[in-house]
């Protein structure tokens, strides 16, 4: 995303904190709950406007969370443990299964500035035709723009809940002038809430936006803080690509080690280096197949 910088962005210590009356106030109307919602997202959009943030790691952790949402709405038991396995592992010619499939879909749909091919890239099973229609059929503001999107894809294919919820925050992300996608409803609706329809729809859009606006500006001010102390111990690396695996580590939720440009065992050796720097953490538990991530 491209906004303008504010003179203080290079700051952490700046990020803007959400008001407290945001996800105090107990709304039950329309207007009051989009008021609050648009309150979430306006504060959201200037954490957003900050050139300091890893914007590309924020994504990918956010398209997690949303991927874990979608795979319990299957009622499938893959977790974020699960679902990082099934990407980050994944051997040449191996299947990611379902849930893994939603994990890939959430991660591509944002990985890049948002066009109708992105996010049939995203989305490979439906036709860019058919993305492009679902996409006109929302209209008015941003957050009910991207509750038609949701109830028309929905309505058309009505198991496709991976699908709807992408291509409403796309909705909700071109309406509101953001590059990329933004996960960011899936994490805050419920299963019962994909069924609403009309207002109610948009009601429940709106007080998810509300709870995942809050937790995406918590989430940037983690990754800001953990980012900024990666790239501090950065010159410390020596090891031949250390840079370019550090790229990599500010742009990725989690990292195996043999994806790193480097050799198996100097990668596993750098991973172990950003552990005891306090630069990245072992995101596994395991003592094998270990991922690693900011």
């Amino acid at each position: 995303m491209t906004f303008a910088r504010p003179d203080h962005s290079s700051d952490l210590d700046t990020l803007p904190r959400m008001p407290a009356w945001v996800t105090s106030v107990r709304s039950e109307t329309l207007e009051d709950v989009a008021f609050s919602s648009g309150a979430a997202l306006n504060h959201l959009h200037l954490v957003l406007s900050r050139v300091d943030l890893p914007h590309a790691l924020l994504r990918d952790r956010l398209a997690l969370r949303a991927a874990e949402a979608c795979v319990a709405f299957s009622d499938r038991p893959e977790r974020a443990a699960e679902l990082r396995d099934a990407v980050h592992l994944l051997r040449p010619g191996d299947l990611p299964g379902p849930a893994g499939e939603a994990y890939l879909a959430w991660r591509r749909g944002g990985e890049r500035p948002m066009s109708i091919k992105v996010l049939g890239r995203a989305l490979p099973t439906f036709e860019p035709g058919q993305i492009a229609t679902w996409l006109d059929a929302g209209q008015g503001a941003p957050v009910a723009r991207a509750a038609m999107v949701l109830e028309a894809v929905l309505t058309d294919a009505t198991r496709a809940d991976v699908a709807a919820l992408i291509l409403a925050d796309a909705a909700l992300a071109h309406a509101l002038g953001w590059d990329h996608l933004v996960p960011l409803l899936a994490a805050g609706l419920k299963r019962a809430d994909l069924r609403k329809r009309g207002e109610d729809l948009c009601l429940a859009c709106h007080r998810a936006l509300i709870s995942s606006a809050v937790e995406a500006v918590r989430q940037a001010s983690d990754l800001a803080r953990r980012a900024a102390h990666l790239k501090a111990v950065a010159p410390k690396l020596r090891a031949k690509g250390a840079g370019n695996a550090v790229e990599m580590f500010l742009t990725r939720d989690a990292v195996a080690p043999s994806a790193l440009p480097l050799p198996d065992r100097a990668a596993r050796r750098l991973c172990d280096r950003l552990v005891a720097l306090g630069a990245v953490r072992e995101l596994t538990g395991r003592d094998g197949f270990r991922l690693y991530g900011v």
